[in-house]
């Protein structure tokens, strides 16, 4: 009906980066795979990171023999899901895709009869919380009549499956506001289906009756997916970018693709050269980039202007610091701790016009807006 087509304008239609403009979710989705749990809550000190990553001798350190399953599988499963994973993973789109399939009624691959409802939970930086009048006003504007009590009596029912996605990305002030009344809103209306999601490191609260499970990396099979569904319209072209990644001199660009954003990036790069980098320093430096400039634009994150003169290339210096620091010293994790005391000893000398730095608060601005430095427990890292 009505609502359908409209949810399927607002959420079925996603702007990737580098393309001329907005495509639909069906002609780009890869179909995601997912952990039961989270791959990096056994891992309990920086020994333990280091150790882990160094065994698979590559950027990750999920384990390739913990089983997988279909996301969307595990979706029909369980009644409240919470979808954790790293920067770029994919997460949004999952939950965007799951209530595509909700729509599609008996012919999608969702198997319960409701009516999603999607909730974008950075809405909640600021003021008040009132998780029941945003879906009514998702229903208000996707031309529901009546909205108000159509709302109570879908939740009364058990009718909805309630989409609330970026839990990371609510401002720190309000988190635990926003995490009790999610709580809240769950027990009260606990007859209807709930997914959030959010980044593995900033969930930390646990609410109670969700289900966690982990965005798993690509396997080869949705890697090539995924390079011809960028590349719907060049078949030609996806097989020479398929072919060229696994040659030998591409190990760095390999590297890459862990993360649907960052292989987003690798596509890019192929469309406007029809090779990658020889170097690894030109091809990490675009990536950079590309992840300063872009990631918040991307995600719709507000840029947090915290000091005048913090710009690019004044972040990528300072990243570029951290990492030297790092290798000199031969660590792959750092303590946050160690992180922001670098970043306020940095900017001090650099900013000398600003009375006072936090370095916390800029390592955290960093995290947020640009996906660049992942936390990991108490640790950090470059991804």
């Amino acid at each position: 009906g009505r609502y359908a087509q409209n949810y399927e304008k607002q959420h079925g239609i996603v702007k990737v980066l580098g393309m001329s403009g907005p495509s639909p979710l069906e002609e780009i989705y890869t179909k995601v795979q997912v952990f039961l749990g989270d791959e990096g809550k056994s891992l309990d000190s920086v020994d333990d990171l280091e150790a882990a990553f160094r065994q698979t001798n590559n950027r990750s350190f999920a384990s390739k023999e913990r089983p997988k399953r279909p996301g969307l599988e595990v979706a029909n499963e369980k009644q409240f899901l919470m979808v954790l994973g790293g920067p770029g993973t994919g997460k949004s789109t999952f939950l965007r895709r799951i209530g595509l399939e909700a729509l599609r009624g008996r012919q999608g691959e969702f198997k319960h009869r409701c009516i999603p409802v999607f909730i974008e939970l950075k809405q909640f930086r600021s003021g008040d919380i009132d998780i029941r009048q945003t879906i009514a006003d998702e229903f208000r504007v996707r031309g529901f009549p009546d909205h108000e009590r159509f709302t109570d009596k879908a939740l009364e029912q058990g009718k909805l499956l309630v989409l609330l996605d970026g839990l990371d990305e609510v401002a720190t002030e309000q988190i635990n506001k926003v995490i009790q009344q999610i709580q809240n809103f769950v027990d009260l209306h606990d007859q209807n289906r709930f997914i959030t999601s959010c980044r593995v490191t900033a969930y930390c609260h646990n609410l109670r009756r969700f289900t966690e499970v982990a965005m798993a990396e690509f396997d080869d099979e949705q890697l090539h997916k995924f390079i011809n569904n960028w590349f719907r319209n060049a078949p030609e072209t996806a097989q020479d970018c398929w072919q060229k990644l696994y040659l030998s001199e591409n190990v760095a660009v390999q590297e890459l693709t862990q993360t649907p954003f960052l292989l987003t990036l690798i596509c890019l790069l192929y469309k406007y050269d029809r090779k990658f980098p020889a170097k690894r320093a030109i091809l990490y430096e675009k990536a950079l980039r590309v992840m300063l400039e872009e990631w918040a634009g991307e995600k719709g994150i507000p840029q947090e202007e915290l000091y005048r003169g913090l710009d690019t290339r004044l972040k990528e210096t300072l990243l570029s610091e951290i990492a030297y620091n790092g290798f000199i010293k031969d660590c792959l994790f750092l303590p946050r701790r160690d992180i922001a005391k670098q970043i306020q000893e940095f900017l001090e000398e650099l900013l000398t016009d600003e009375p006072s730095i936090n370095g916390e608060a800029v390592l955290k601005s960093i995290e947020v807006q640009h996906g660049v430095l992942v936390e990991l427990r108490s640790c950090t890292r470059l991804i």
